[in-house]
């Protein structure tokens, strides 16, 4: 069977093997140093001035709101524009934290917001404040145009990155394009930490904030220069220093297992990238000669990094014989995502008016997606390239 994991970590045997001695010898387990050690690493890969670890991606969306909301960049009340095709906890800490969430389609060959899109939405709603923007799949549409645009609006623009670790548009890796952005170290995604995530910015008000705001709301992790700042600005002395909250916050806090990791795995990141990027192209060009199926735009693109490949079918009523022949084959195949967010019973709940979005809603009806691993053998390749092929 070809699943979605393959295995909890990549190069498994010898990453349990170091995992197993360095708890052995560990003297604390609790958020320390290979967990800063990870945050450098990733701020040197990734390209960002500041990262911040926490316990998921998931984590790292709800921590970056409430950061926003914290600083006053955002407040209750504010209309946040979402990719309509995303995950749930995307959204989930918008209405959760007092954000009012508005659905942005997307364009079906990419899967993703084009500025297009998003200034259809701004005409229907012009209040937009934020935009926490999905780059699905290892995707991208017109993110570059996408930046411009917001900075002209004066809309914060924010990147869900979780499914794109690795992909580059115009030279720049995805998740640099916005003020922030998140990233999931989930055990199915590029980089496995079993559970983790990323709060990535170049903005040191806001680092501060999501530093802060990761643990209970003290300055402890804080550098020793900002701790003195933060003291003195609310006469805090060093004793009481030790339980002294700033502000709204949590407890997100990472592992040193999830650091030490993370620290393994990011040494195998172009690896890892390059594998899937090969994968993607050898499987899309079967996808392109398909006439049942609904090729993909990305000519535009360096690279795409995605952890699953996207399967769009023109014909509704061919969907079913696809999905079938997937998984009698024994091939894990899962829904685009969570498919068009308005559907889920979660946001017809919390938000009166979920809007119209016609071409996610095609994706959601029309597609499905299977897993691209790194440790894809080549037998395992030969046998997905045939089940893209049509039958007609």
């Amino acid at each position: 069977m070809i699943k979605l994991q393959k295995s909890t970590f990549f190069n498994e045997e010898d990453t349990k093997k170091k995992l197993c001695e360095f708890i052995k010898q560990a003297r604390f387990l609790s958020m320390g140093e290979e967990c800063k050690k990870f945050e450098d690493n990733f701020s040197k890969k990734q390209g960002r001035k500041y990262s911040v670890f926490v316990n998921s991606g998931s984590s790292a969306n709800l921590l970056l709101i409430q950061a926003l909301l914290n600083i006053g960049r955002l407040k209750k009340g504010d209309i946040v524009a979402v990719s309509a095709l995303t995950w749930s906890t995307n959204i989930m800490p918008l209405i959760e934290l007092g954000l009012q969430p508005i659905l942005v389609d997307c364009e079906v060959d990419s899967l993703n917001v084009s500025t297009r899109t998003l200034k259809d939405a701004l005409e229907i709603q012009p209040n937009i404040k934020a935009f926490f923007l999905t780059n699905t799949l290892g995707l991208a549409d017109d993110i570059s145009e996408i930046a411009i645009f917001c900075s002209d609006k004066k809309i914060i623009l924010l990147e869900d990155n979780c499914e794109s670790l690795g992909s580059i548009i115009d030279g720049k890796l995805l998740g640099n394009f916005g003020l922030a952005s998140t990233f999931s170290f989930f055990v199915g995604h590029h980089i496995s930490t079993i559970e983790g995530g990323m709060v990535c910015t170049d903005d040191k008000e806001l680092y501060k904030n999501v530093v802060i705001s990761r643990s209970h709301g003290w300055d402890r992790h804080l550098s020793p220069d900002s701790q003195k700042k933060i003291r003195k600005h609310y006469d805090i002395d060093d004793f009481f220093a030790k339980y002294t909250f700033y502000d709204l916050a949590y407890n997100l806090r990472p592992t040193e297992i999830n650091g030490f990791l993370g620290n393994n795995q990011i040494n195998y990141w172009g690896h890892l990238v390059n594998k899937r990027f090969d994968n993607f192209i050898k499987l899309h060009k079967i996808i392109e000669s398909n006439e049942d199926m609904v090729s993909l735009r990305f000519s535009h693109m360096d690279v795409v990094s995605n952890f699953a490949i996207p399967v769009i079918l023109k014909d509704q009523s061919l969907v079913a014989d696809y999905k079938k022949k997937f998984v009698d084959a024994e091939v894990e195949i899962r829904p685009m995502i969570a498919g068009n967010m308005a559907r889920q019973p979660f946001y017809r709940k919390y938000v009166s008016n979920p809007g119209n979005q016609p071409n996610a809603e095609f994706v959601h009806a029309h597609s499905f997606y299977f897993g691209n691993n790194p440790e894809l053998t080549e037998a395992e390749l030969n046998l997905l390239s045939e089940l893209l092929v049509g039958d007609r």
